[in-house]
């Protein structure tokens, strides 16, 4: 069976509109039009703005047809209502920005810090909610096909340090074991992970293992990768690791993961973070690529080398909670509930905190977009040759003889490497190595998401800041964006005897 949209174009002509009428009255790309023109699947979110703009219902301009049903095997399941997503540790609504992009309905929201959960109400006031996870009832939970969850980092990241990375035995990344209590009392179909890098190897890569094991235990095959976000379409170096745990079904899981074609190749990665992205005689001035974004204070971040700063004609400073935002693909003023105004270190901080700890909103879109066609599509079930054959980067490596099953975790003498990429099922895994891209990568410039126009004067690094950059990178041996590093020092030269009092230290929130 197949969708066809025969009824849209005779809908058209009886109206006497051309398909540019339509793409002009519902508002909706080229790209969708050129889709529905070859009878291929299109979001929800598509078909409901055509309807809007033709008065009609979805069922007039769309059916199935059960014609070419080995040519395409996809089938529409239902037209009238989109997919549901619940998000839990919803942060500020990436994955549910994303997901209502390609075809779903926000139906649950589950985040407890007070800020994020003021964005959330302006932006989803009628959804329903909950805040402490700890507190949640399954029962009360909606049905949903899809759940997202980006369990806390803070006992996982590296950037707290060995000495305090507690990992999923910590009281914040352990509140992984709650989410998965309510996965297996409700057992929703497909599952979506994120996490930092980290996760690979905290507490000897035994955390990594106890996610695959609990949820390959309830019947869950996991396929996971690390993606960066600069790659999707974001001018920002985020690796973080992505898992699509799907009910049952290890060759969906496959496909909202990896392309069949293999990953693109990256090269020289390192080369953008110090390449001018315009002009030499123009300003402000960026690299190609900014670094990770991190959770932090409203404050003046010239104690960290590795964080992103703009060259501008006066000075130098440091990215703005907008810029925040649109590196992460969100909306600008996204994270400005009515009640609070852009001006302030406070606000400041609260918004660099909640856009720091977000997903990309691009990198879900790629992964929504992904398990919504699969949702809508009945696969033969893949045995394990066809499973590793259709990663061409698994071709030379072999599934584990390990059995997920049988392995203590707990065990803290013992340690496991993980691959970067891989999939787990049926109490075995295979893995390997996966470039962190999409098989086309989707090109992004740092510059084009500058703020032109003169931002405040808090922004701007004081002299002694300037300074500390420069002491830091001199004693690691590091190398600055070059424009970076010559207003770095003409900003130090400034600097009067006595120090300059508002230099003031990086407060890292992860």
């Amino acid at each position: 069976m197949t969708i066809v949209y025969d009824r849209l174009w005779h809908r058209l002509a009886e109206k006497g509109l051309k398909k540019k009428d339509l793409r002009e009255a519902a508002g909706i790309s080229r790209a969708s039009i050129a889709k529905l023109g070859k009878n291929e699947i299109v979001t929800t979110e598509v078909l409901a703005k055509i309807c809007a703009a033709l008065s009609c219902d979805i069922s007039e301009i769309a059916e199935v047809s059960d014609q070419s049903a080995t040519d395409n095997p996809l089938v529409q399941k239902n037209l009238r209502q989109p997919f549901k997503v619940n998000s839990f540790f919803a942060g500020i609504g990436g994955f549910d920005i994303a997901f209502e992009r390609h075809g779903f309905e926000t139906s649950y929201l589950c985040e407890i810090n007070s800020f994020c959960n003021e964005v959330l109400t302006s932006h989803w006031p009628n959804v329903q909610r909950a805040t402490d996870i700890c507190k949640v009832q399954a029962g009360s939970i909606p049905d949903a096909a899809v759940w997202c969850g980006g369990f806390p980092c803070q006992d996982i990241s590296v950037a707290r340090g060995a000495a305090t990375r507690l990992g999923l035995g910590g009281s914040r990344s352990g509140l992984f074991y709650q989410y998965a209590d309510l996965i297996q009392a409700k057992s929703p179909e497909v599952v979506i992970i994120e996490n930092v890098e980290g996760l690979f190897n905290s507490n000897g890569g035994r955390d990594f293992g106890v996610i695959l094991q609990r949820m390959t235990s309830m019947g869950y095959a996991v396929a996971w990768r690390l993606l960066n976000s600069r790659y999707f379409g974001v001018p920002q170096s985020r690796p973080r690791v992505y898992l699509c745990c799907w009910k049952a079904s290890p060759q969906k899981a496959l496909r909202v993961m990896f392309d069949q074609s293999g990953a693109h190749k990256k090269a020289n990665e390192r080369k953008d973070f110090l390449t001018e992205a315009g002009n030499e005689d123009e300003y402000p001035k960026v690299p190609k690529v900014a670094y990770c974004l991190a959770a932090t204070s409203g404050r003046h971040t010239g104690t960290d080398w590795s964080r992103t700063y703009v060259v501008c004609a006066d000075g130098v400073r440091r990215l703005t909670p907008k810029e925040y935002e649109r590196l992460q693909g969100f909306p600008d003023y996204w994270t400005l509930p009515p009640r609070y105004t852009s001006e302030g270190e406070e606000t400041d901080t609260l918004r660099y905190t909640a856009v720091g700890n977000a997903v990309s909103v691009p990198v879900v879109e790629w992964i929504a977009q992904r398990v919504y066609t699969e949702l809508l599509t009945e696969r033969p079930v893949l045995n394990r040759d066809d499973m590793q054959s259709f990663v061409p980067e698994f071709a030379k490596t072999a599934w584990s003889s390990l059995h997920l099953s049988e392995i203590d975790f707990s065990d803290g003498t013992q340690s496991y490497k993980w691959p970067k990429a891989g999939l787990a099922w049926d109490d075995s895994f295979i893995g390997g190595a996966v470039s962190p891209t999409p098989a086309t990568p989707i090109p992004s410039n740092l510059l084009d998401i500058v703020e032109r126009e003169r931002v405040g004067d808090r922004y701007y690094l004081t002299s002694n800041a300037a300074e500390g950059i420069i002491r830091r990178v001199d004693n690691q041996g590091r190398k600055l964006f070059p424009p970076l590093r010559k207003a770095l020092e003409a900003e130090k030269s400034k600097k009067v005897a006595g120090g300059d009092i508002n230099d003031i230290c990086y407060i890292a929130a992860w």
